[in-house]
């Protein structure tokens, strides 16, 4: 039983470093918005006249 506990202990830990990981790169590093603009095939666009 004290392996079983310390298995649940271990994979809790790696668990939570993993996830707060996770939230540190979320949350202060932002990527830069940049404008992307490709043209869609076989699409034709009306213009108003």
């Amino acid at each position: 039983m004290p392996s079983l506990f310390r298995f649940l202990f271990v994979t809790a830990m790696l668990a939570s470093i993993t996830f707060a990981g996770l939230y540190v790169l979320a949350t202060r590093f932002e990527p830069e918005q940049q404008t992307i603009s490709k043209p869609v095939p076989d699409v034709k666009i009306k213009r108003p006249q």
